[in-house]
């Protein structure tokens, strides 16, 4: 993918010293700026749905896939590669950093994360540390690796929110009720309020090595943020979301915040600082763009599930979402949640070809 560099200018660079990437598609929507095409990636593009990703990853534990600079950069390139999306996202888990600063974990397949001792108390918060940029050298080599090779297409960074972090954290895994971490959350607030501060602390650093190696965006995921009401959002999540995205501010990249079943909330969301707010499939996106206001760019929404029902079913329901997005400042289209592990790589391509086709411009 070299060939997209600049012509004899440093990997990733041109000549006003601003990214290679910095008038792309993807970046130029995320800046409510005009594009000439609809940008497009996918969440978990880089993943189970790839024949070529299963294979890299035979035998392979998915926390040392992330810590192997080569293997990282080969994962995040193959979607670019096959699909030819305008944006490549970093292949990594939102559990990383919590790995890096020493907490004992692990991610089981079939499951997802599973904390060996969870957090529970205020003595537990002495094992997490801040994260440094040393714990985590391998993303800082693989993010270089990565903007060398993407030359003109962005790489965007992401992180899990503290609030997500913290669920897995007192949880001590994936969980449906949160039953634990809503018994901090409004049992002890003092505490709740401490965890998250912290675990924002070590977002906000996990995401500055990835902005200082090259990532030209960043996408902070709130995973599990729709288990709250606004009310609960805005007293006991917002303020630790909000210092993540103003602890990277400076760097002047575009902040992506997304959640999954976060209708209620995604004024709120704008409101902790992101620049483009992710919707979920359940809001129509003029909709979604009515609940966050002005002056955000939004991103999403078609329904995973679509890409199962045949080519004319999702150009119809892709359609759909472009129609009402038509009136957006700025629209990045992605899913609205992960690519599904079964599906059909080919849906994916077609989907790119057929957003690209409907909007050029």
């Amino acid at each position: 993918m070299s060939e997209r560099r600049d012509a004899g200018q440093p990997a990733g660079q041109q000549q006003t010293g601003r990214t290679a990437a910095y008038d792309s598609a993807f970046l130029r929507a995320c800046r409510r700026e005009p594009v000439p095409h609809t940008p497009v990636w996918f969440m978990r593009q880089a993943g189970r749905s790839l024949p070529e990703y299963r294979k890299v990853r035979e035998g392979i534990p998915m926390l040392e896939s992330c810590m192997r600079p080569e293997l990282v950069t080969e994962i995040t390139l193959q979607p670019v590669r096959r699909h030819n999306v305008d944006a490549a996202i970093f292949f990594s888990d939102i559990v990383v950093p919590l790995k890096a600063v020493g907490i004992d974990l692990d991610i089981k397949p079939g499951v997802g994360p599973v904390v060996a001792e969870p957090i529970r108390t205020r003595a537990d918060l002495d094992r997490l540390r801040p994260l440094e940029a040393s714990d985590v050298s391998y993303v800082t080599e693989a993010v270089g690796m990565l903007t060398a090779e993407l030359g003109a297409t962005p790489l965007i960074g992401f992180a899990g929110a503290p609030f997500t972090l913290a669920s897995y954290l007192i949880e001590g895994g994936p969980s449906r009720t949160y039953e634990n971490t809503k018994a901090m959350m409004y049992g002890d607030p003092e505490l709740w309020a401490d965890l998250v501060d912290r675990l924002a602390g070590i977002t906000s650093a996990f995401l500055d090595v990835q902005i200082r190696a090259g990532a030209s965006a960043v996408q902070l995921f709130d995973s599990w943020a729709g288990a709250l009401a606004p009310s609960e959002y805005r007293r006991y999540v917002m303020p630790a979301s909000a210092k993540v995205f103003d602890a990277v501010a400076h760097h002047g990249v575009p902040r992506i915040h997304f959640g999954v079943g976060t209708g209620e909330l995604l004024g709120l969301m704008g409101e902790a600082g992101a620049d483009v707010v992710g919707v979920d499939w359940r809001v129509p996106m003029d909709e979604a763009a009515r609940r966050v206001g002005p002056g955000k760019a939004l991103q999403g929404n078609l329904d995973p599930a679509v890409l199962f029902a045949g080519h004319e079913a999702v150009e119809l329901k892709a359609r759909e979402v472009l129609d009402a997005a038509s009136g957006l400042e700025g629209h990045v289209f992605n899913l609205g949640h992960g690519v599904l592990p079964n599906t059909n790589p080919d849906a994916l391509t077609r989907l790119v070809e057929y957003v690209h086709g409907q909007t050029a411009r």
